[in-house]
């Protein structure tokens, strides 16, 4: 199995369980959300996690060819991207965060935006080979 295939299998469904759990508790959510942005060491340690899985995504899977793969490319140098600055820029998050969360709407758009790029890997995960 190639690797975009494994990691496509594994971010698909991930990613299709959070949209959903986003939309069916979005007051849950909002509630997490600014929990966790009141909380240092909850955004250090996310930034470690998000960091230590991209940079995961990013050695055993760094094409930049145009095709559907890229997209798995894309999303690990996202998380190397998003975990630095969780790490080093602690505040920028917070503030980001608390701008782009602070409306159910902007909840909703992110668990939609996840669906469909957690469908779409899915689809291409469990159909290769």
């Amino acid at each position: 199995m190639q690797s975009h295939t494994f990691i496509a299998r594994l971010a698909g469904p991930l990613l299709i369980i959070v949209g959903i759990g986003m939309l069916a508790n979005l007051g849950v959510y909002q509630t997490m959300i600014s929990e966790f942005l009141h909380s240092a060491a909850l955004v250090y340690l996310s930034g470690v996690m998000t960091l230590l899985g991209g940079l995961a995504i990013v050695n055993v899977h760094n094409s930049w060819r145009a095709d559907w793969p890229v997209i798995i490319t894309i999303l690990g140098w996202l998380m190397v991207i998003g975990g630095i600055i969780r790490i080093a820029l602690p505040q920028v998050t917070v503030s980001l965060g608390a701008s782009m969360y602070g409306s159910l709407t902007a909840i909703i758009v992110v668990a939609i935006v996840g669906l469909a790029i957690g469908g779409f890997l899915t689809f291409k995960g469990y159909s290769s080979e």
